[in-house]
């Protein structure tokens, strides 16, 4: 039996991965509006999820619904069975999955939903079966509204089920979560990129947090379920959770001049199938000239604005390997938006095996010195991996680390 994904533009899609893993015959459908009806009718499917923008029009064509489509008024999974067609919507299982994983408990607290769309009602019914005290519902043309919303100062919970923060526009938040002095968990339906800036905020702050992940695998798993009429586990929603999370991030390899980073990354990129990415070839691409001549005709402070710009384009990519400038990883801005959708790597070599021909601030400062300023922010990131010997042994111990460093438990 064959199922599929309804959609208008399918691109970004992980839900053929999902499903796929899982043994389905499954594929993404694109669909214009004007040929819906003819989709819906076809019957060429056994079942099938749904998303925007037909979650709310596909239910004038069928026959019937559950009891949370008709409160949701959306469905995103349909099943055709002895020839009829009925709507269901998984997306509240997905996201109660979701809060429960981080052991928040919803009965009587305060919650605030950012947006009003689909996925907010989805969330609103999710937030009253499960009890919840208040449910405070902000829009840009609502009553409650993103200026006077920090007057409910007594939120516990926020959700954020707009699209402020999706990938390229990693700087973006909905709200500022310092204004909310009673919050105590943040979960934001995005799930690219994972950590999203308003997931940042509230590391930082050290509250609870989720990106939209979870919801997504436990809503396609749950569909499945309607479709099969069988009953998955937790730990298959797990499995997926964390197999998919590593996948999607990049893997950034950072480190002093010369350290061996892009013949590296070359060659994971081959172990790994995944793209390679050179940061100083993209400046080189956009420029048209090296690091080494735009720091020598206008400075270091010119050349870290360039190279901070495209890293901000190339950290949009998903699954690719990607070599950092000496000096990236020294930025704090360039660091926070490596940790929002990468793994960082610290490619370590002794001082007396790095090369300094055609690197002006090697050449300038002395390697011992440049090391210095720049050896507490290389220790900061995820992995550390020496490469002072034969490098496919530094490729091995990489790619052994990678396999059983966890992004999902590095968040808890």
């Amino acid at each position: 039996m064959k199922y599929c994904l309804l959609g208008e533009k399918l691109s970004h899609s992980f839900s053929k991965e999902i499903h796929t893993k899982l043994g389905l015959d499954y594929s993404l459908r694109e669909v214009s509006p004007c040929m819906i009806g003819d989709f819906a009718l076809s019957r060429e499917f056994a079942g099938y999820n749904v998303t925007i923008p037909y979650k709310k029009t596909i239910t004038s064509y069928l026959d019937g619904v559950s009891n949370e489509v008709k409160s949701i008024g959306a469905v995103n999974t349909v099943k055709i069975k002895d020839g009829k067609s009925y709507g269901y919507n998984t997306d509240v299982l997905g996201f109660l999955y979701t809060v429960k994983r981080k052991g928040v408990n919803l009965s009587g607290k305060t919650v605030m939903v950012l947006g009003t769309g689909g996925a907010s009602n989805a969330v609103k019914y999710g937030l009253e079966k499960e009890n919840a005290k208040e449910i405070i519902i902000v829009g840009r043309n609502s009553e409650i509204n993103y200026q006077n919303c920090y007057d409910k100062t007594e939120v516990e919970i926020i959700i954020n089920a707009t699209p402020v923060g999706t990938s390229p526009d990693f700087e973006s938040k909905p709200i500022d979560l310092s204004k909310f002095s009673k919050l105590i968990a943040v979960f934001d339906l995005i799930y690219n990129p994972q950590k999203t800036a308003l997931l940042k905020q509230a590391e930082n702050l050290g509250l609870i947090y989720s990106n939209g992940l979870p919801m997504l695998v436990e809503q396609a798993l749950c569909a499945q379920d309607i479709w099969l009429d069988k009953t998955h586990g937790f730990e298959v929603t797990e499995k997926l959770i964390e197999e998919i999370s590593k996948k999607q991030l990049n893997i950034c390899l950072v480190g002093m001049p010369s350290c061996g980073k892009s013949t590296i990354g070359k060659e994971l990129s081959k172990a790994l199938n995944r793209e390679f990415i050179d940061l100083d070839n993209e400046i080189f691409v956009q420029t048209k000239k090296t690091p080494a001549e735009i720091i020598k005709e206008s400075g270091e402070e010119y050349f870290r604005e360039i190279e901070t710009k495209i890293l901000k384009q190339v950290i949009c990519n998903l699954n690719a390997v990607i070599s950092l400038g000496g000096g990236a990883f020294i930025s704090e801005k360039n660091r926070e938006l490596i940790s929002q959708n990468a793994i960082s790597v610290y490619i370590k070599r002794d001082l007396s095996l790095l090369e300094t021909g055609g690197r002006p601030l090697s050449l300038e400062k002395g390697v011992e010195t440049l090391y210095n300023e720049r050896k507490e922010f290389y220790e900061t990131a995820s992995l550390t991996v020496e490469n002072n010997g034969d490098i496919t042994c530094a490729i091995k111990e990489l790619i052994k680390k990678y396999e059983t460093f966890s992004f999902e438990r590095s968040q808890s």
